[in-house]
């Protein structure tokens, strides 16, 4: 192999990484929104507890 296929492969292997870190990052940030609309919900409901 020479040194255009390790640099090849290389930069597929970080775009691989980064989508799949992207990948993660969206997720929570789904679950933290859900999260914030069922308090804001239980919040108007009047069941947070006081």
């Amino acid at each position: 192999m020479d040194s255009y296929e390790w640099i090849m492969y290389a930069g597929i292997a970080v775009w691989c990484v980064l989508g799949l870190y992207l990948a993660v990052l969206a997720r929570r940030q789904a679950q933290l929104s859900e999260r914030a609309a069922r308090a804001a919900a239980s919040e108007e409901n009047g069941e947070s507890g006081e």
